[in-house]
């Protein structure tokens, strides 16, 4: 289990490694382009290179990609279902450029559709991102705090959506899952001590499976159980709390996973610092 943190790619994606490092991460998330729209950076060779070389450099374990922020397949927009088609395609060979492990993404908002209609979509875009994929970054879906018409804040929603696409046997177990500790608080999986961390994970593990959950962002929440609202906390300062966090690390069928701290950066390091503590 190794743990790290967000980073920033302010400059070029080159100096993520080296952000990564600076906070004390053993591993890193990052975006590959503007979270909040536009074209994406070109990955040139000599940028790639330049990125892999400082990854070696600081050895770093792992990276992974977070998609960006305006993704939703389950829009009632048919425009914004295609966009986000094709940019989480696009991302996934990027990624795969740079050796990225992962790369998660919100199934998005069914405003205006419905639950069942914007699950149909869900499904169809995962078939068509993946469709013809052999790049080596795997997509992940990542559990959502359940605001609004959240399509992927429960693990009955997740579990639907792995299903349908495992029907088709060249897609089968080609997705996994990102659980973010908040988010699934959030949603009303309870976090807070050994018990609680026990009984959510066995029921990921009966609905889901535990061999589907890839990685997990760990973050403390601002908001009460089953709050709804996507609000992160520094580690042991929410309402999670350090005993649920000292669970999650010591549970026997986590240790494949690596966390990543998605916490505010004037803090992270000491999130991370706090994780590599408690698993010391």
């Amino acid at each position: 289990m190794k743990i790290g943190g967000h980073v920033s790619i302010a400059g070029g994606i080159f100096n993520a490694p080296d952000n990564a490092a600076a906070i004390g991460a053993e591993c890193f998330q990052m975006f590959t382009r503007s979270p909040q729209g536009g074209p994406a950076p070109k990955l040139m060779p000599e940028i790639v290179a330049d990125f892999l070389a400082r990854c070696k450099k600081n050895k770093i374990a792992e990276w992974v990609v977070h998609a960006p922020y305006y993704i939703n397949l389950a829009s009632e927009k048919e425009a914004l279902r295609k966009g986000s088609i094709r940019i989480l395609r696009e991302e996934l060979e990027r990624d795969s450029l740079i050796g990225a492990k992962y790369m998660m993404f919100h199934p998005g908002s069914a405003k205006n559709v419905g639950a069942e209609a914007g699950m149909k979509f869900v499904i169809d875009g995962c078939k068509k991102i993946l469709d013809g994929y052999d790049g080596s970054t795997q997509l992940l879906i990542e559990i959502s705090a359940g605001a609004g018409e959240i399509i992927g804040d429960t693990f009955e929603e997740i579990a639907e959506i792995l299903d349908a696409v495992d029907s088709e046997k060249s897609f089968k177990n080609k997705i996994g899952v990102c659980f973010d500790t908040q988010h699934a608080f959030g949603s009303g999986y309870d976090l807070r001590d050994e018990d609680a961390v026990k009984e959510t994970f066995a029921k990921f593990d009966k609905l889901i499976g535990l061999e589907r959950l890839k990685m997990s962002h760990c973050n403390d929440s601002k908001i009460e159980l089953g709050g709804h609202k996507d609000r992160h906390e520094h580690i042991g300062e929410g309402l999670i709390g350090t005993k649920g966090f000292k669970a999650i690390i010591a549970h026997p069928k986590l240790q494949h996973m690596n966390l990543y701290c998605e916490t505010e950066h004037d803090k992270i390091a000491d999130d991370i610092k706090k994780l590599m503590k408690i698993r010391g």
